[in-house]
């Protein structure tokens, strides 16, 4: 009897893990990949298509195109998750399995930082990076804030690029002399693991005269006032707000009973859980849904573990 593996979640994480049991397991195993979305959009995009390099429609990656073979997609969406019964309930359906990987990523919290969903503009998602390829162009002169309104977030080096990325297009746009840029972030560097790297990045914000602001959280929004006021209590007047709202674990997960603290405790080595045979995914590997690899990182041996285990319970030595 096949082993048969659930991956909950179509992102990096989902994407790698279902390539690399295709890749070593093949009709060994059955992959069920479910995931809300029917494409896949690599998050460096949403800049690109904010900033007007790209379109919608150029990102978007379906993932009919690439899912793996062996690997069965189901574009719906996970309204209940048991981890002790290992059965997940959909807007289609039910299933049971018997490995799950949880790896739905983090969802965005807009009610954490009041005013944000009214006043500002969140470019971490694909609505929200294409509703402002329309706004750009319409900022000429005055006060521009990045602000980040929590951690942990999702791509540590996307703010800095935004901001970097807005010096550039108001350089071209010949209107950057008539404008100021500031960046509030809640890290005390930009890329806290890379001091190297976030060395790099402060140096670029000295030259191009972008106010870095470090160890500072954006916690709410004025949008009457348009001012942005810090977790200290500080007032920064802004014309433009370009925000990264907090991020949280799925309601479902919540639902689930598996969070803690707001998320899932894992095994930092495996990132097993409390829960046998059910895991949390995370995309510490990198690989471009169509084949090439984007950034290597400890996933190869959290697959490889997965690997062994599935063919473990192949012979018995599972559940």
């Amino acid at each position: 009897m096949k082993t048969h593996v659930l991956v909950l979640g179509a992102g990096f994480g989902g994407l790698e893990l279902t390539t690399r049991l295709s890749e070593s397991l093949g009709d060994n195993v059955d992959v069920t990949l479910i995931d809300k979305s029917d494409a896949f959009v690599l998050g460096y995009s949403k800049l690109d298509l904010m900033f007007g390099h790209t379109t919608h429609d150029a990102v978007r990656m379906p993932y009919r195109n690439f899912v793996k073979p062996g690997v069965n997609f189901r574009q719906e969406t996970i309204t209940a998750i048991d981890p002790n019964a290992r059965r997940i309930t959909t807007n289609a359906g039910t299933y049971e399995a018997d490995f799950v990987v949880v790896a739905l990523g983090a969802d965005y919290d807009m009610d954490a930082t009041p005013g944000l969903a009214e006043g500002g503009n969140v470019f971490y998602s694909v609505a929200g990076a294409a509703r402002l390829r329309d706004v750009l162009p319409t900022f000429s002169k005055g006060r521009a804030i990045i602000g980040v309104c929590g951690a942990p977030y999702k791509c540590p080096p996307a703010p800095s690029e935004c901001a970097l990325m807005l010096h550039d297009y108001l350089v071209n746009q010949g209107v950057r002399e008539a404008c100021e840029i500031s960046f509030v972030l809640p890290l005390p560097s930009p890329v806290p693991p890379s001091p190297e790297t976030s060395r790099a990045l402060v140096a670029a914000f000295t030259e191009r005269n972008i106010k870095f602001i470090p160890g500072r959280r954006v916690a709410s929004i004025d949008d009457a006032r348009k001012v942005a006021i810090l977790d200290d209590g500080t007032e920064m007047q802004f014309d433009l707000f370009l925000g990264v709202p907090k991020h949280r674990v799925p309601s479902v997960v919540v639902d689930s009973g598996m969070a803690e603290n707001g998320w899932i405790p894992v095994n930092p080595r495996s990132l097993e859980t409390n829960y046998r045979h059910l895991r949390r995914g995370r995309r510490r590997q990198h690989r471009h849904p169509e084949g090439r690899r984007v950034r290597r990182g400890r996933g190869t041996c959290r697959g490889e573990r997965l690997d062994r285990q599935a063919a473990e319970r192949r012979q018995g030595d599972g559940i």
